[in-house]
């Protein structure tokens, strides 16, 4: 076989299908975001971010910034091994009890990314249990599926945000298994938001632990940004919550908040922990000074939640298509992978702004869509130019519009 040629077919039928991945090379300015200077060729322009995850700008933060300075220079670049031979450094420890204090829970343990987080701790809790039953949500996250795959435990899908076929699924069986429920709050594509407090009165029933991924929630969502399951007065409920460092928190890492048992669980049988390398200490301090800040601060959500209402109202009044959700994520629909791709293509050379396209297999098949996040500090200029390129390309492109008039 060859393995080059192999390789060449599969890309170009990615090609053909317009859902080849182009990344944009950007350098992002301290102090200056949503701008960005993109690199192409000998070229450079100046464009402006509308689809990061880094939802509240914390990764440019004074704060944040601060105290991986004062990190480095106390504690040098790497952590210098796993957690367990020589990388557990006072940074890591005093990360995992503010994020245990975060969720109102007995302990937490960080990981290397939320990736790693959902993988490693779903494998190790599922495998581990005799007999264990998985239930996950169909539009779980990749990490999540890996994870209860790694696990070889018997799993039923349920349908997304069904409460009644979840409960179709758990009473067919039988009492005494041990039965593990995993979802997420926000889903990330559709920006719908699931049915927590329904999810634990059903796990209650028939005695299920539940696994909540709250990764687009947490720094969002709640008094001190607990997440969804706070907002809701919920988290006290809810088994294990795992959450990330890298969006709303602008930096980088994964974690799970649980009883000090189910911590001290993963953290000793969890391959993925044991054998990874721990966080820089710098990246541990930027993650622990962004959880603080925005345990204290609401301001930066008020004016995310301002803006992203202003976004919608803006895409109503051009009849613009985008997904409904109370949620800080704006899907606009496109439909079409190739449109999609051109689209994204235009609104990056023509006018500067920068939204990765969302094609198949990230979205099913004809609900390609661009996934906009507005920031809190994303100003009424970048809105007004954002605005005018999307319409101007959805009559370029003849794309469907809402009618007006009914909303």
């Amino acid at each position: 076989m060859n393995f080059d040629d192999f390789c060449r077919s599969e890309i170009t039928r990615l090609h053909s299908e317009g859902n080849y991945r182009v990344f944009a090379e950007l350098e992002r300015h301290r102090g200056a975001y949503p701008d960005a200077t993109r690199h192409e060729d000998e070229r450079q322009s100046k464009v402006t971010v509308w689809c990061s995850n880094d939802y509240l700008g914390m990764g440019q933060h004074p704060a944040v910034l601060s105290a991986m300075h004062d990190a480095l220079d106390s504690a040098g670049a790497g952590a210098g091994g796993t957690r367990n031979i020589s990388g557990n450094t006072r940074y890591h420890a005093a990360l995992e009890a503010e994020l245990a204090d975060l969720h109102g829970k007995e302990a937490a343990l960080v990981f290397t990314s939320g990736y790693v987080a959902n993988w490693a701790s779903l494998a190790t809790l599922a495998s581990r249990m005799p007999e264990c039953v998985v239930l996950s949500d169909a539009k779980n996250h990749a990490s999540m599926i890996e994870g209860i795959r790694h696990s070889r435990a018997e799993t039923r899908i349920w349908d997304h945000n069904d409460l009644e076929d979840l409960e179709r699924h758990l009473s067919a069986i039988p009492s005494g298994r041990p039965k593990i429920i995993a979802f997420e709050s926000v889903y990330s594509m559709d920006g719908d938001i699931a049915p927590i407090e329904g999810i634990c009165d059903l796990a209650k029933r028939y005695g299920a632990l539940t696994y909540l991924d709250e990764v687009h929630a947490v720094g969002l969502y709640g008094p001190r940004g607990g997440g969804v399951a706070e907002e809701r007065g919920l988290a006290h409920r809810i088994d294990v919550i795992e959450g990330t460092l890298g969006k709303a928190y602008g930096v980088m890492g994964g974690y799970i908040a649980a009883s000090a048992p189910i911590v001290d669980f993963v953290r000793s049988f969890a391959s993925g922990f044991i054998f990874t390398t721990a966080l820089p200490p710098s990246v541990a301090a930027g993650a622990l000074a962004a959880v603080q800040y925005l345990k204290h601060s609401d301001t930066e959500r008020q004016q995310q939640r301002a803006n992203v209402a202003r976004l919608r109202a803006r895409l109503d009044a051009i009849g613009l298509p985008h997904l409904e959700n109370d949620s800080h994520i704006v899907p606009v629909i496109v439909g079409d992978p190739v449109k999609c791709r051109y689209i994204a293509d235009l609104l990056l050379d023509r006018y500067g702004i920068y939204i990765q396209p969302i094609n198949y297999p990230t979205v099913p098949k004809g609900t390609e869509r661009l996934r906009i996040t507005p920031s809190p500090v994303h100003s009424e200029q970048d809105m007004d130019r954002l605005v005018a390129a999307l319409e101007e390309l959805w009559s370029t492109c003849q794309i469907a519009r809402r009618p007006v008039a009914a909303q």
